[in-house]
Order: structure tokens, then C-alpha cells, then sequence
């Protein structure tokens, strides 16, 4: 792969190269992306969406609005300091083409902000919901109607194929979705893949998939016009866009230390405890005058939350630089965390927010509620897709068929189709929408 290929500005729909050099100063193209993002219905919609603590009352606990505008402000210093890096690395980038420093950020924390803006309602369970109910649920009687590839999209729900679906799917007076730039759809893309085969590698991009069947076209243009390495010559799975390993580390380093610190706040974590953690990290950072003077735990916490993360995006900047050229030949297998000198102790913090926060009984008791949520929306919807395709709607059919918005698009081209949109139209929901339309259909709310 190389640089002036994977820096696409070209947009769906355009029929002349953009070029880096001609852009208005004032606005450049991949700023352009971060714009359409955080204007757009879905990106607003992660404000009432499950980061860790789903239907959460406390005002300090992170939802997935304030947990990717967060990402992507880490997306953007680490790109920025890698992109400084490749400049120095690469001076043609700059003389010739007219790129600068702050287009690698401005790539990076784009793709950052819309890392999660598929993940549907209730978190990472969610996902596992929507993917029950088609393998253990009613929705397996659809799986005659389908190929193998469709409805394992359907079984293996992805929130990352599902928000590139959000990012491009065309619809009347939105062709091409966001038209985001090319670079930007590929720095999104963390695992340029189909659902099948499910992990034929040990290789990092094979370890989920990124893309549903609908949307293989316009994958299929993306990896083409930024030159990603095919890995198959069966299925369609590439080797990842480079930036999209710096969206990867922005996302680990904020949910291994801010999801820490929601423990920390929430009493999940003891003080004491906690801390002698974040310490090993950022030993050798500490202004130990300056940390003694800090009365609250919450502003301890913080203190130490800003050093770590600063250690970490100067560290997987490094491991990007000294890996460059092994990750453009697509030779890189793993996270750049997974690289890095500090991996034991950020196991040992994922360990202990596994053990104190995403297992505790406030997170799985309302896990358990949102599946039993999303397991009724799917059936109640699952039938009207079905029914929709058949010809053959329900008087109830028609009924819901009036709640849903005109933006989710049920014909008679095929179950899968259908299915899709049905599961996009969910996906979008907020945990409280989510939970008050599943009362709406109980009876509950009249």
C-alpha cells in the first residue's frame, strides 16, 4: 500500500480526483467528514446509548456520545503526532501533494468520532441479542431464504459492518450515505472483511468482519480506489487501511482507562486499589508536589487518567512509526497495544474492570433486560419484514408499519433486505426508545 493512494479525498458519486493541494485552507476535505458525523441523526443518537453502565441515572457515567467524542480527540492527537512523523518520513507527502500534519488527525478522529455509531441499544450485549435471535430464536426459520453470507451478517450482528451501512447506505436525497472521503471510510474500517469465513487467521483484521452483504459493492469500490491488499482471492478480505490501527489505539486506550475510571467514580473499584494501578503506567510522569496537593478522588483519578493516556498515545505513536512499513505491507498482525511495553498493565487494568465493572450485577441485570427488549422488537419486526416480502401483512403488520420512519426501506427484493433494514431501524434506537417502544407493543403504554 502507499500513502498517496490510502489519503483519498474522493467521495461517492465524484468523477474528477480531488486533490489534497486544491482544497480551501478554511475547510479541507477530511474536516469535511468530522463535520457531516456530528450533525448527523445517528451520531446524536449515541448521547442515550450504553457505553458500560446501561439506563444509567448518574450523570458522570459515559455514554457512547461522550465516550467517541472523547476517542476521536485522542484519534486526532495521535494522528497528529504520527502524521508529523511520516512528513519527516515521507517529505513528497508534503512537497508534492500538499498534505500536512493535521489531515492525519483530522482522518484519524473522524473515523474515531464513527467508530461506534452502528453498536446498536444496551451496549456490546446488543449485538449479541440481535445475533441470538437469529440463531436461537424465530429468526432461524429464515435461514433457507438466505445465503450463507447473508445470514451469518444476520447471526454474527456486527456494530462495525452495521455503522459502515450508516456511513454509505444510499437513500433518496442521501446517495451515498455521509460521502464521507475514502480515507476516512478506510481509517473506520478495522476489519475490511465479510462475515465469512469467521477468523480463517490469527491476523488482527480477521478477528470480526466489517462490512453486510448489501453494502459488498461499496466496500469493494473503497478498498479498490485506496489500494488495500487483498488477503483472499475467495472471499473478500483485505489487509487493514494503516490509520485504522491509530482509531483502534485511541479506542483501547480510552475504554481501558476511562472505563476505569467510571468504576472508580460508580464505587466499583476501590480507591486505593485502583490507583496503584494507573501509578505502575505513569511512574516516572508524576509531579509527585502536584498529585499530593489533589484532595478529591475524583481529581486524583483524573490527574493520573490524563498522564496515562498521554503515555499511551506517545507509545502506540512509536510502535506505528516502527512498524510502518511492516503494517503497509499489511505484515502486522496485531494491535498496536498489543505491542506495547505496557501490556501487562494494561491487562491488569482490563482484568479488573472486567471483574469490578462489566461484570457486576448493575451492568448484567440490565443486560439481561435488554435482551428480553431486543428479543421482542425482533420478533414483532422480524414477522413484518417477512410478511412485507410475502405480501402477506397482518392487519397488526400495517399498524406497525405506521410507527416505523420513512427511512426504513422494506420492499420485495429479498428477506434479507428486509431483515437489514429492520435491524438497522433497531440498531438506531436509544436504550430508553428502545425500551419504551418494547412497552408500547407489551400493552404497557396506552
Amino acid at each position: 500500500m502507499n500513502w498517496e493512494q490510502l489519503l483519498s479525498l474522493r467521495r461517492y458519486g465524484d468523477t474528477n480526483k480531488r486533490l489534497r493541494k486544491e482544497q480551501d485552507e478554511t475547510r479541507v476535505g477530511f474536516e469535511v467528514d468530522y463535520d457531516r458525523i456530528i450533525f448527523s441523526s445517528e451520531f446524536r443518537g449515541l448521547q442515550d446509548k450504553t457505553q458500560v453502565v446501561p439506563l444509567s441515572k448518574t450523570d458522570f457515567v459515559h455514554t457512547r456520545l461522550t465516550h467517541s467524542l472523547e476517542v476521536s480527540v485522542v484519534g486526532r492527537s495521535l494522528g497528529r503526532k504520527v502524521g508529523k512523523l511520516l512528513l519527516d518520513k515521507h517529505p513528497h507527502l508534503s512537497s508534492v501533494h500538499g498534505y500536512k500534519i493535521n489531515d492525519f488527525g483530522a482522518i484519524v478522529a473522524a473515523a474515531a468520532l464513527a467508530h461506534d455509531i452502528g453498536n446498536p441499544p444496551f451496549g456490546h450485549s446488543g449485538e449479541k441479542a440481535i445475533g441470538s435471535y437469529f440463531v436461537n430464536g424465530k429468526g432461524n426459520t429464515f435461514k433457507s431464504m438466505m445465503t450463507a453470507k447473508e445470514y451469518q451478517d444476520l447471526c454474527d450482528f456486527e456494530g462495525n459492518a452495521n455503522g459502515f451501512k450508516i456511513l454509505t447506505e444510499s437513500r433518496p436525497g442521501r446517495e451515498g450515505g455521509l460521502r464521507l472521503s475514502y480515507a476516512t471510510l478506510g481509517a473506520f474500517m478495522k476489519y475490511p472483511k465479510e462475515s465469512l469465513p469467521k477468523k480463517p487467521t490469527q491476523h488482527i483484521v480477521d478477528k470480526k468482519y466489517g462490512f453486510f452483504q448489501s453494502e459488498k459493492t461499496m466496500f469493494e469500490e473503497v478498498a479498490s480506489e485506496l489500494g488495500l491488499i487483498k488477503r483472499s482471492e475467495e472471499h473478500l478480505n483485505y489487509n487493514r487501511h494503516p490509520l485504522a490501527y491509530l482509531v483502534e489505539a485511541a479506542d483501547d486506550i480510552c475504554y481501558t482507562i476511562i472505563d476505569f475510571e467510571d468504576g472508580i467514580n460508580l464505587g466499583l473499584i476501590e480507591e486505593d486499589y485502583a490507583l496503584e494501578y494507573l501509578i505502575k503506567l505513569v511512574k516516572g510522569r508524576i509531579i509527585t508536589e502536584n498529585y499530593n496537593a489533589l484532595k478529591t478522588t475524583e481529581d486524583r483519578v483524573s490527574y493520573l487518567r490524563a498522564l496515562a493516556i498521554s503515555t499511551l498515545i506517545d507509545e502506540a505513536a512509536a510502535i506505528f512509526m516502527k512498524h510502518e512499513e511492516s503494517i503497509l505491507k499489511g505484515n502486522f498482525e496485531t494491535a498496536l497495544l498489543d505491542a506495547s511495553q505496557y501490556k501487562a498493565q494494561i491487562k491488569d487494568i482490563i482484568d479488573l474492570s472486567v471483574k469490578n465493572v462489566y461484570r457486576s450485577k448493575e451492568v448484567i441485570n440490565k443486560e439481561i433486560a435488554g435482551y428480553e427488549i431486543l428479543n421482542q422488537l425482533l420478533e414483532v419486526h422480524g414477522a413484518l419484514a417477512f410478511n412485507f416480502y410475502s405480501n402477506k401483512l397482518t392487519h397488526y403488520d400495517r399498524l406497525l408499519l405506521n410507527l416505523l420512519p420513512e427511512t426504513v426501506n422494506l420492499g420485495n427484493t429479498s428477506v434479507y433486505n428486509n431483515l437489514m433494514a429492520v435491524c438497522l431501524y433497531i440498531s438506531k434506537l436509544s436504550d430508553t426508545n428502545a425500551l419504551l417502544l418494547h412497552q408500547k407493543l407489551k400493552g404497557q403504554i396506552l
